[in-house]
Order: C-alpha cells, then sequence, then structure tokens
C-alpha cells in the first residue's frame, strides 16, 4: 500500500512538473499562434514613443518592439494606453510585453519577469528657471513634484522627502511646474532634451543630472515567460552585436545608451 502511495506521489510530481515546463513555454507559443506581439506603450513620450507631425506612431521603443517582433516571426501590435495601466496590463495578461522605457528596479522584478538591458539612462532635476533654491535632490525635501505614479521617478522624488503629485504625461508635468503648481519634477533625461527642443520658449531649466536605472522590458512573471525572456534576450544580443541597437540609439537620442557608463 505504501508502495502504490509512493508511485502515486511520485506521478503526481512528474505531472506537475510537466506542466510547469509546459507553462514555462506557453506565452511564447501563444504569441507565434496568434502571430503577433501585444506590446504596451504611452504613445506621448518623446522620443521614447510618440505620434510624428503626419500622427504616425514612432520612437525609439516603437521600433524596438518591431525589431523585437520580427526576431520573434511574428507582428508587432501596438497598444497606446496610461503609463500607470501599463505594468498592471502586463501582470493581467493583456499586454505580451511592454516597451515603454521602463527602468529595472529590485522590487519591480519580484513582480515581473524582465529582459536583458538595452539601454541606460540619465535622470534630471527640472525647475522653473528662475528657481535658485533647489540644486540637489536634497533640496526636494518638503517640496512639490510631479511625476507619473509608481514611476522610478516618482520613487526617487519620495525618497528624497518630496510630496509628489501624480500626473499622466510628460506635458502635463512641464505645464504644472511653468505654472507654479509644483517646485520640481525628477524626469528622463532624454525625454526632456526632447521637450526642450519642441519647447524653446518653456521657462525651465535643468538643476542636476543623476544617474538613472537600466531599461529593460517587462513581462508576465512566472515560468510561463521563461522561453519568451529567452527569445527576447537572444533578439537583443543580436541587435547589440550587429550594431542595430547603437543605431536606433544614436537616431533618437544622439547618442549611444546602449552601454553602461
Amino acid at each position: 500500500m505504501k508502495k502504490l502511495l509512493a508511485l502515486a506521489l511520485a506521478l503526481v510530481m512528474l505531472l506537475t512538473a510537466g506542466m510547469a515546463m509546459a507553462d514555462g513555454e506557453d506565452t511564447l507559443a501563444k504569441i507565434k499562434e496568434k502571430g503577433t506581439l501585444t506590446i504596451a506603450m504611452e504613445g506621448v513620450w518623446q522620443p521614447w514613443n510618440y505620434h510624428d507631425e503626419t500622427g504616425a506612431l514612432t520612437g525609439f521603443d516603437v521600433e524596438v518592439g518591431a525589431l523585437v517582433a520580427e526576431g520573434l516571426g511574428v507582428t508587432p501590435e501596438y497598444v497606446e494606453t496610461d503609463w500607470s495601466a501599463i505594468l498592471a496590463g502586463v501582470d493581467a495578461g493583456r499586454f505580451d510585453i511592454a516597451c515603454n522605457g521602463v527602468e529595472f528596479t529590485e522590487e519591480r522584478a519580484k513582480s515581473y519577469e524582465f529582459s536583458s538591458f538595452y539601454v541606460y539612462t540619465q535622470m534630471v532635476l527640472v525647475v522653473r528657471d528662475d528657481n535658485e533654491d533647489i540644486q540637489s535632490l536634497d533640496d526636494l525635501k518638503g517640496k512639490k513634484t510631479a511625476n507619473s505614479p509608481s514611476s522610478t521617478y516618482a520613487m526617487r522624488a519620495e525618497a528624497a522627502g518630496a510630496d509628489v503629485v501624480y500626473v499622466d504625461t510628460l506635458g502635463e508635468t512641464m505645464e504644472m511646474l511653468q505654472q507654479g503648481r509644483v517646485d520640481a519634477t525628477l524626469n528622463d533625461k532624454d525625454s526632456v532634451d526632447s521637450y526642450l527642443t519642441e519647447h524653446p520658449e518653456a521657462k525651465i531649466k535643468i538643476a542636476v543630472t543623476v544617474p538613472g536605472e537600466p531599461v529593460a522590458i517587462p513581462m508576465k512573471k512566472g515560468a510561463e515567460s521563461e522561453a519568451l525572456k529567452a527569445e527576447i534576450d537572444r533578439v537583443l544580443q543580436e541587435a547589440r552585436d550587429n550594431g542595430k541597437l547603437a543605431e536606433l540609439s544614436i537616431k533618437y537620442f544622439g547618442t549611444d545608451l546602449t552601454v553602461a557608463e
């Protein structure tokens, strides 16, 4: 009787392991079966992803997403949504991945699988052009900043003691800053540089530049994403090796951000 119970238990364990292995290939298999890779992004965050003068969706992460989809042998399907819905949508399976300059943190890695890093960013502290009080992150204590909820920028500002006002877009952030409704914002350097190029009249300035976090592609946590992660990492490595990733970085950022400083 004991032998039969032991055999039954062993069979259950084997079946469970087999199911886990199958789940590990499940997301990639589903993507290949449907023939599309669903990619979440904001669509309003230049130069990462935005609409050009013709209305077409473009940007660094739009092309990275296309590169990944091509490497998987499928068609990219871009879904534009607010930042606050992107990671939740990946977790819920509404999106296969996100390409939105998502910065890797150890805390996020507890909830999501991440690809290898594909660019390394810098962060800037931005204030009104007449502000002389805020010159470092330490000066944010007790001040108001505007940032997207759950962003690494909001986390950094809160850690510095700032009172963070949550907003959806960079444009809204800059409007609030110039109107004096907030004192500062922490944000991606390349996005701020792009904003200043588009709005040279903006009454803002960069107070200080600090290291940001590496950027990676998030996907649903669990064994079901293992095969997808491996394939995405393969595609990204090929793009590094053949220079395509650096080429895209220079095209949209004016410099090669694919190598950590």
